[in-house]
């Protein structure tokens, strides 16, 4: 039975002990997808709560953050935010999994999105917490610099630093159809670059996005490998309440995918990657009311059993 390179065997391997990441999500800050600089209305899934565990409240009303901002009065409330949600998701981590060892993943909306000083602050902050080792940062490659880019690499020389990027799809019919405001061009420039300075990039891709087909999807695949990225986060597309995918799929616009045709997809994906390639996650979804379609979504767990069940059966252990 072959190992898969999960995210659990890469950290133990490297650090020793089991190393978690904890989600966290800073108020203020947005994205040019839905400030309007590139686009309005933000991607046509995004409702950032149905993926943000830690996002629970809005950010104070008008004050959103952009590379421009001349100031930031909200920095210290952020700094606050910041260890609050660190310590208390350290504190059930360490319980429920012994997690000994933290990355602090800057998950909701695009977390290079701000003044440099701004992510000066929060980056540093987050590196001083006892037990951290790195961090994860998520955002756009519309939303990224050159400026940011060296500064990753600096804090790189003695840190465990990851950039994750939506890449979603390479197929720029896709990418106006979910209203992304960028091009593949744009994306394929910036995991170059982030590249270039050998940052250890994580490409995020969604499968079921309207008009794909399971060939569309693998063909992100191969792009993802051809750019060396380090590691792939795969999981469904489904659609959530109050958001624009929401009116289309009522509309009967768009369908979402079967759960047959996601697993296969996945296990062809893992099949697909070179053996340096970690994997971070291989399913997603939402126990709650807020989920529209597809319902196979919100288990999870059956999700992972049956991934790791046909894993099993090409003689691969997730």
């Amino acid at each position: 039975m072959k190992e898969i390179l999960t995210a659990g065997r890469y950290y133990r391997k490297k650090f020793g002990c089991n190393v978690y990441k904890v989600p966290i999500s800073i108020l203020g800050f947005t994205c040019p997808n839905i400030d309007g600089t590139v686009a309005k209305g933000g991607c046509t899934f995004c409702e950032n709560e149905s993926f943000s565990p830690n996002l629970t409240q809005k950010a104070p009303k008008k004050f959103y953050l952009n590379p421009n901002s001349i100031e930031n009065p909200q920095l210290e409330n952020q700094l606050l935010q910041l260890e609050s949600q660190f310590k208390y998701t350290k504190k059930r981590l360490a319980k429920k999994f012994g997690a000994k060892k933290f990355i602090v993943y800057f998950q909701s909306f695009s977390n290079t999105y701000a003044p440099l000083e701004t992510l000066k602050a929060l980056y540093e902050k987050a590196l001083s917490f006892d037990d951290v080792v790195g961090l994860s940062i998520g955002t756009r490659t519309d939303s990224i610099t050159d400026e940011i880019l060296d500064y990753l690499k600096e804090l790189s020389s003695d840190k465990e630093i990851w950039v994750e990027y939506g890449i979603q799809s390479v197929y720029d019919q896709t990418l106006d159809a979910i209203n992304r405001g960028h091009s593949v061009a744009n994306m394929f420039e910036w995991i170059k670059k982030t590249k270039d300075r050998e940052l250890k990039v994580c490409g995020h891709l969604i499968y079921g996005l309207p008009n794909e087909t399971q060939e569309m999807m693998l063909d992100s695949v191969t792009a993802s490998i051809n750019l060396k990225i380090d590691s792939l986060k795969l999981h469904s597309m489904y659609i959530t309440k109050n958001t624009i995918m929401a009116n289309e799929y009522k509309l009967g616009k768009i369908k979402t995918i079967s759960q047959e045709l996601y697993i296969d997809t996945v296990v062809k994906t893992i099949k697909m990657l070179p053996k340096d390639i970690m994997i971070q996650r291989v399913c997603a979804g939402i126990n709650d009311d807020s989920l529209l379609a597809p319902l196979w979504c919100r288990d999870k767990h059956s999700q992972m059993k049956q991934i790791k069940e046909v894993l099993k059966k090409e003689g691969l252990l997730y």
